[in-house]
C-alpha cells in the first residue's frame, strides 16, 4: 500500500514537472494523483483503522484543512480581480515617473515587492507586467523588467502571510505568526531582490534613458481609487482579524470579500459618473476571471500530500534528511533550490507533514524564505515565473542565461543573513 501510494504520487509529480512536454495540464495530473492516492488508501484501510479511525473520517478531516486554504485563495483572487476590473491598478501606472531605466527598474521592483506582500506574487506579477507593457516598447527591455518583477514578487511574497501560497500554507497551519514572519524575513527578502538590482546596474542596457509614451487623457472614475484602497486595505486587515479572533484566516478573507462585494452592489452615482463612459463591473465578472485550474491544482496536490502524510512517508523523509543534514537551515536551503525545479506547493506541504515543530520555530521561517525566493532561480520555478512566460513569451533559455545567476546570488545572500541572524 505504501509503495502504491508513493508510486502514484511520483508519477503525478513527474507529469506536473514535465507539463510542457506531455501537454497535460498540471491540474489534471494533480487531481488524478490526489484522488487515486485516496482510492488506494480505501482499498487498504487497515493502516488507518489501526489508529481507531476509518478512511472516510480521516479524509474529511484532511479535506477540511485543505478547504481552508482554497477558500482563502478564492477570496483573495476575487478581491484582486474586482479591483483590476475597476481599473484600480491603472492609478499606480499613472504615479510612475522616471527617465532612467535603472531608476525605473528600482521603482517597479519596490512597488512589486510591497504590492506582492499585500496581494500575492502571481496577481502582482500579472498586474505589473501589464503595466510595463504600457511603458516599454522594446521587447528585450520588457524581458528584463518582467524577469525582475518575478524576483521582486517572489521576494515580496516570502515575508508576508498572504503574499505567497506557500507562506499562507505555513501561516494557516499555525507554523508561523505574522509579526515574527515579518521580523525575521523582511531583511533577507529585501536582500534577495536588492542584490540582483545592484549587480545589473553595470549592465549597459540599464544606463540608458527612456522616453515614456504620452499619457492617456482617459479619465478614471472615482471607483478606481475607492476600490484600489478598499481592496488593499481589506486584504491587509485579514491577518489582523486572525490575530484578534484566533479564527482561521479564511474567515477574515471571506469577510473582506463580502464587504467589497457589498460596496460593489451599492448604487452610488458619484463612483461612476456617466461622462467617463465606465460600465460598472460586478462580482460575477471578477469570478469569471479567476484562474480555477490553479485552485484545482492546489486541491489535487494537497490531497496527494495528505495521503503521503497519513501513511507516514513524510515522517520517513524527515528522518532521512535529519540523518544526512542535521542543520535545518541547510535542509531549507536544499528545499529552496529544489523549488526552482519542482513546484514549491508540494514541497512546503510535504515539509509541514514531515516536521512536528512548534509555532515560529526557525525552520519554518527558513522554509518560508527558501520556498518563496528559491523559485526565482528558474523561470519555471514559481507561478509568477510561469505567468511571465505566458504573458511576455520569455523563453526558459533566455531567463537561464541572463537572470538565473542573479536570482541565485540574491537567494544565497538572503539565506546567509538568515543563517547567521536567526
Amino acid at each position: 500500500m505504501i509503495l502504491a501510494v508513493s508510486l502514484v504520487f511520483l508519477i503525478g509529480y513527474l507529469l506536473i514537472i514535465f507539463e510542457h512536454v506531455v501537454k497535460i495540464d498540471k491540474a489534471v495530473s494533480a487531481l488524478l494523483a490526489g484522488v487515486i492516492s485516496w482510492i488506494v488508501l480505501s482499498c487498504y484501510p487497515n493502516a488507518i483503522t489501526a489508529a481507531g479511525e476509518d478512511v472516510s473520517s480521516v479524509l474529511i478531516h484532511q479535506f477540511g484543512e485543505i478547504s481552508s486554504i482554497l477558500f482563502f485563495l478564492l477570496g483573495a483572487m476575487t478581491i484582486v480581480e474586482l479591483v483590476d476590473l475597476h481599473h484600480g491598478f491603472k492609478l499606480i501606472s499613472n504615479w510612475i515617473k522616471a527617465d532612467n531605466k535603472w531608476i525605473l527598474l528600482i521603482i517597479i521592483c519596490v512597488i512589486t515587492f510591497f504590492l506582492s506582500a499585500a496581494l500575492d506574487n502571481l496577481t502582482t506579477t500579472i498586474v505589473m507586467i501589464s503595466l510595463i507593457r504600457k511603458i516599454l516598447s522594446n521587447q528585450e527591455d520588457r524581458f528584463w523588467f518582467a524577469s525582475f518583477i518575478v524576483i521582486a514578487a517572489n521576494s515580496g511574497g516570502a515575508w508576508s502571510p498572504i503574499g505567497d501560497v506557500t507562506t499562507t500554507m505555513l501561516w494557516i497551519n499555525h507554523k508561523v505568526s505574522t509579526l515574527h514572519l515579518i521580523e525575521f524575513l523582511i531583511i533577507p527578502s529585501i536582500l534577495s531582490i536588492a542584490i540582483p538590482i545592484g549587480i545589473v546596474r553595470f549592465n549597459k542596457r540599464f544606463q540608458q534613458i527612456i522616453e515614456f509614451p504620452p499619457k492617456s487623457n482617459e479619465s478614471l472614475p472615482l471607483a478606481s481609487k475607492v476600490f484600489l484602497f478598499l481592496g488593499i486595505g481589506l486584504l491587509i486587515l485579514v491577518p489582523v482579524i486572525k490575530a484578534v479572533t484566533h479564527l482561521p484566516p479564511f474567515i477574515g478573507m471571506l469577510g473582506a470579500l463580502a464587504v467589497i462585494w457589498l460596496v460593489s452592489e451599492l448604487e452610488w452615482p458619484t463612483l461612476y459618473p456617466p461622462q467617463t463612459g465606465f460600465t460598472k463591473p460586478t462580482i460575477r465578472n471578477a469570478l469569471s476571471r479567476i484562474e480555477v485550474p490553479s485552485i484545482l491544482f492546489f486541491l489535487g496536490i494537497l490531497l496527494a500530500i495528505s495521503a503521503l502524510d497519513v501513511i507516514g512517508q513524510l515522517k520517513a523523509l524527515a528522518d532521512f534528511l535529519n540523518v544526512y543534514f542535521h542543520d535545518t537551515a541547510v535542509i531549507a536551503l536544499i528545499l529552496g533550490v529544489l523549488s526552482a525545479v519542482i513546484d514549491n506547493v508540494p514541497l512546503v506541504a510535504g515539509a509541514i507533514g514531515m516536521y512536528d515543530l512548534p509555532l515560529d520555530h526557525h525552520f519554518w521561517h527558513e522554509l518560508a524564505y527558501a520556498a518563496g525566493t528559491g523559485g526565482s532561480i528558474l523561470i519555471i520555478g514559481s507561478a509568477a515565473g510561469v505567468a511571465a512566460m505566458g504573458i511576455e513569451k520569455i523563453s526558459y533559455q533566455w531567463y537561464f542565461k541572463r537572470v538565473s545567476l542573479l536570482a541565485l546570488i540574491g537567494y544565497l545572500v538572503g539565506w546567509v543573513w538568515i543563517y547567521f541572524m536567526i
